[in-house]
């Protein structure tokens, strides 16, 4: 009997898949629920079925929905933030604050964010640890990175300030606005990334002459 072709055998087991590759696909599940039917209805259960996986093997990669709800967070955070690069740390403090402050394009267009930060404010008083994770990291992730480059410019002497911590958590308010705003007020993605780059420029401003002195 000739032997068969590559074409003609029969599919071996299929590969399985490692940690990371499933984390991603459960995240991008979670995701899904979130925007169609909110995070009171993103159950572990319900997260399982949309990731095609069994309830034990999401136990397997998150101990918990609060582990995976803030892996969610983790992933939004770095979808619209961007470090600055090594080649751009020598560039003026107003420069690299804009950097910093300013998000990709995408998130002026996608709407989990907006969707997860709906879900927060709805869901918080009877979960207080997501909204922990919220906080822990998105916003407060966010105000470390700001307080980062606010400690490198006081080490370089471009800027005096007394409280790096107080400091940051002011710049990035003064960016981002009023969050109720965002929730209620619809705006187009055009519209929306118009007014924050507004926003950024006048608030380095007020921010950078109003902080500290700079040098």
């Amino acid at each position: 009997m000739p032997a068969c072709s590559n074409s003609q055998r029969r599919p071996g087991r299929p590969r399985q898949l490692d940690v990371a590759e499933r984390e991603a696909i459960i995240i991008s599940a979670a995701e899904r629920i979130i925007l169609t039917k909110g995070l009171a209805a993103a159950s572990m259960a319900v997260i399982a079925t949309e990731a095609g996986m069994s309830k034990r093997t999401l136990y397997d990669v998150f101990e918990s929905r609060t582990a995976l709800f803030a892996s969610v967070i983790r992933r939004v955070h770095k979808m619209l933030t961007r470090p600055l690069q090594e080649s751009e740390l020598g560039l003026p403090l107003a420069e690299r604050l804009r950097l910093l402050l300013t998000p990709a394009n995408k998130k002026f267009s996608d709407p989990l964010p907006l969707a997860i930060l709906r879900a927060v404010v709805t869901e918080g008083e009877r979960q207080p640890d997501l909204v922990q994770e919220f906080l822990q990291e998105g916003p407060h992730a966010f105000v470390r990175m700001v307080r980062r480059e606010l400690d490198r410019s006081v080490e370089r002497g471009e800027i005096r300030i007394s409280d790096t911590q107080v400091a940051a958590r002011l710049m990035t308010d003064m960016a981002h606005g009023n969050a109720l705003e965002h929730l209620l007020v619809q705006q187009t993605a055009q519209a929306r990334e118009t007014d924050y780059e507004r926003r950024i420029a006048l608030a380095i401003r007020v921010f950078l002459g109003g902080i500290g002195e700079a040098e």
